[in-house]
């Protein structure tokens, strides 16, 4: 197929976007907004991510679906990605559980977010839909999946990744036969089934689906009947496809957008506070895995107006500087020494503060002579002047959140009791 026929394929295709989950396993980080809207890479949300895919794709319509508290996700969203034109037949729709089919019914699934939209998706007078999660960080070219799908008309076409064996156990697993053909789904399989050529590595799926609008839309008004479904993408749709019809696989090796000093795919679930704290200080890497400064496949986001990072003070033992580090603009950077660290817009340190592995959410300050280490700081925390975090995890344990991996994560209500405790 010519690239011009690649692209028509783009255009005459919808991305629908999963956000409406909570991410509880990133603990308090989403007490107060849904995991696609949670902070990354010092500008951008992780919703980002599946959006900039769709658009650099060539996807100019989309809908994202929204549940768990939303509104700082549909504020991004309106600020960040409001420059789609309806003359243009272009379109972002932002579609909340509104009780649009009963007064009693949300979003009761992956596939019923769908299919309570059908009308809405209808009006996009599309050929083929894009299911995408909102919540996962990596870089690829939908473009090569849709047209996978065109060519081979198939039912439904899953992103996979490829993982060893013994790490599929984690993910819903398909058994493949060596034309691509799915030929069963496995969620969280014991004995995960190896590829073909390959049996010590196994293909995941990524939670990403492409299918032809009227195909779905039959299944959706199908599966809605059936008062045994969980109405669930992963646990209802895709196995009745595999059984019933022809389902085939996308390899996420073909697709992807990776650094060129990379071969290997580049894909994360920040879903944990390790994991969110690892990929963010993998950027400050000399060469890191994810190049989000790529200008060929840029990370579209709310560019908030800003004016430079400012480093002042240079005296022994009080000096602004940064080392290994990422920070964005509105910073200022006082007397702090910063190492390995990446801080979003507007951070505030202040003198003889040393910061080590630390991602500092926007408009977090650290005050005078603080030393952090392996840390998280949520949205707006003011750390107090002296605070020692990172060093004594068993102290660090009475008043914040410490990870498996000893990375503590620190928000203002966490503060806040620690000083009502200790006054």
């Amino acid at each position: 197929m010519k690239p011009t026929e690649s692209l028509r394929v783009a255009r005459r295709s919808m991305a629908f976007v999963l956000a409406g989950g909570r991410g509880s396993r990133l603990n308090e980080l989403t007490d107060s907004r849904a995991k696609p809207a949670v902070y990354f890479g010092g500008k951008a949300r992780i919703i980002d991510f599946a959006l900039s895919n769709a658009y650099n794709s060539g996807i100019r319509k989309m809908a994202v679906a929204t549940q768990y508290k939303a509104h700082s996700l549909i504020r991004h969203l309106q600020r960040g990605w409001s420059f789609f034109r309806a003359e243009r037949n272009e379109y972002l729709d932002i579609l909340p559980a509104s009780q649009r089919v009963a007064e009693n019914k949300w979003y009761l699934g992956t596939a019923d977010a769908v299919t309570q939209n059908i009308d809405i998706v209808d009006s996009y007078g599309i050929e083929y839909v894009l299911i995408l999660a909102g919540d996962h960080i990596y870089k690829m070219d939908y473009e090569v999946m849709l047209r996978q799908h065109a060519e081979t008309g198939a039912d439904v076409t899953i992103g996979c990744l490829t993982v060893p064996r013994a790490e599929a156990s984690a993910f819903g697993v398909m058994a493949v036969d060596d034309k691509k053909n799915i030929t069963a789904f496995l969620e969280k399989p014991a004995d995960p089934p190896g590829m073909p050529g390959n049996p010590e590595m196994a293909l995941a799926s990524m939670g990403i689906y492409v299918f032809r609008w009227d195909f779905l839309r039959d299944l959706l008004l199908k599966d809605a009947e059936d008062p045994n479904s969980s109405h669930d993408f992963g646990f209802d749709i895709i196995p009745d496809i595999v059984k019933n019809g022809k389902a085939m696989a996308h390899l996420f090796d073909e697709s992807c957008i990776t650094a060129t000093e990379f071969e290997k795919p580049y894909w994360r679930d920040v879903g944990t506070i390790d994991s969110f704290h690892a990929a963010n200080i993998a950027l400050t890497d000399f060469t890191p895995e994810l190049d989000i400064y790529d200008n060929s496949w840029p990370i579209w986001t709310y560019g908030e107006i800003t004016p430079p990072a400012k480093f002042i003070h240079d005296e022994e033992g009080r000096r602004g500087l940064a080392i290994s580090s990422m920070v964005a603009g509105g910073c200022i950077i006082s007397g702090t020494e910063i190492r390995e660290s990446l801080l979003f817009t507007g951070v505030m340190t202040h003198s003889f503060a040393e910061l080590h592995q630390v991602v500092a959410l926007p408009r977090s300050v650290v005050n005078r002579s603080a030393r952090l280490s392996r840390v998280v700081l949520d949205r707006g925390v003011i750390v107090p002047a002296g605070l020692v975090v990172g060093f004594d995890p068993e102290e660090d344990r009475k008043w914040f959140r410490v990870s498996d991996n000893g990375v503590t994560l620190i928000t203002q209500p966490m503060l806040d009791r620690r000083a009502a405790t200790l006054d």
